[in-house]
């Protein structure tokens, strides 16, 4: 009998990320050396193909994902005739389906076509996020440029202007580190569908269907909910002590696999006490930290990677409300690769379920209930 959330059962075999004593690493290199070292494009070559790629590999990568950015008008179109008040992952889950109608290889089940669809939902999804953004305020989506990096183009179409050089390194840096997660509640519903050999479209919309949750993707936009509410360092202690009092669940602390603390937290926690400092806007950070301080002495939960890329996101600019879709652009990659490494040695996923209802129960004709 497994636990609830089948806490604790191994469900699949991969060899694209694992976490083993609080250690998370990408095809075996530790997330810490590819968060210092890497960027985004390396770290998708590496998800895909399972090795660090040489540098005409990641140039051609790059040239790949530039030359498939764009999207179909028809889309587009759809973006600009959907009601503006609606969740940006609602409207992101429909326009990623939107993709697969104007794929001529939709259906085509090849591995060379599959890989070639998984470039177009990478390259793609940020442009989609910035679109929304443009069009929800009634301004025209602002095209992706070549030569530029995944963070440098999102926040170039984002507003319209040339990024910082300090925003676009920690983007990047967020990116890395959202890539992957192991046999994360999204990438178990992206397999799980495409077990079936259903399309790699269906089985991304099936991930974000599943990152849209507070308990999954949404919680880093629960977390700014919850500073913003606070609004000072002074009311933290009250704030977070009134919720502990009763029991309510503080946003972006614990995780179900670290049981020592999220090791992607640090480089997060790091980027905000930069960025906070910059914008001027250090009282993010501040209440973070003093929040992290209580809960942790209080309930002994360290925070997670959604805890600290809350303040990180906001001091970028972005609003609130795309926390989430940012995560789906960087985890796109890692749906990708365990979609593209599912369909390598199929079966269809189909477990058990333990039956706790009555038993032997007779059937009553109608007349006599």
């Amino acid at each position: 009998m497994s636990g609830a959330g089948l806490e604790g059962v191994v469900a699949a075999q991969s060899g694209i990320s694992t976490i083993i004593d609080a250690e998370l690493t990408y095809r075996g290199i530790n997330i810490d050396e590819l968060a210092e070292h890497s960027n985004f494009e390396e770290v998708i070559y590496l998800l895909w193909y399972g090795k660090l790629p040489r540098r005409e590999e990641l140039e051609e990568l790059k040239e790949k994902l530039a030359a498939n950015a764009s999207i179909p008008s028809e889309v587009v179109t759809l973006m600009k005739n959907s009601p503006r008040n609606v969740h940006p992952m609602a409207l992101l889950r429909t326009a990623i389906s939107a993709l697969a109608l104007y794929d001529d290889e939709a259906q085509d089940m090849s591995e060379a076509a599959n890989l070639r669809k998984a470039i177009r939902l990478v390259a793609k999804t940020p442009t989609l996020v910035a679109a929304w953004e443009n069009i929800r305020n009634g301004r025209e989506p602002v095209a992706p440029r070549e030569g530029y990096t995944t963070a440098q183009n999102f926040l170039y179409m984002l507003t319209g202007k040339e990024p910082d050089k300090i925003a676009v390194e920690a983007l990047d840096k967020a990116l890395v580190l959202h890539a992957d997660h192991e046999l994360n509640a999204s990438t178990f519903a992206a397999r799980v569908t495409v077990a079936t050999l259903s399309d790699i479209y269906s089985g991304v919309v099936s991930a974000m269907g599943a990152l849209k949750g507070p308990l999954h993707g949404g919680a880093n936009e629960q977390v700014m909910a919850m500073l913003e509410e606070i609004g000072s360092v002074d009311k933290v202690e009250s704030y977070i002590q009134d919720k502990l009092n009763k029991k309510e669940k503080i946003m972006g602390f614990g995780h179900r696999v670290y049981k020592n603390g999220d090791p992607r937290a640090k480089h997060l926690r790091k980027m905000s006490e930069q960025l906070t400092k910059i914008t001027g806007e250090e009282k993010w950070y501040q209440m973070s930290v003093k929040i992290d301080e209580i809960v942790v002495s209080q309930k002994g939960l360290l925070p997670n990677v959604d805890f600290y890329s809350a303040s990180v996101y906001h001091s970028l600019g972005i609003p609130r409300d795309l926390f989430t879709p940012i995560f789906a652009i960087s985890r796109m990659s890692g749906w990708t690769a365990h979609i593209l490494e599912q369909y390598e040695n199929n079966r269809l996923i189909r477990p058990r379920a333990e039956y706790t209802g009555p038993q032997h129960v007779a059937y009553v004709p109608i007349e006599s209930r």
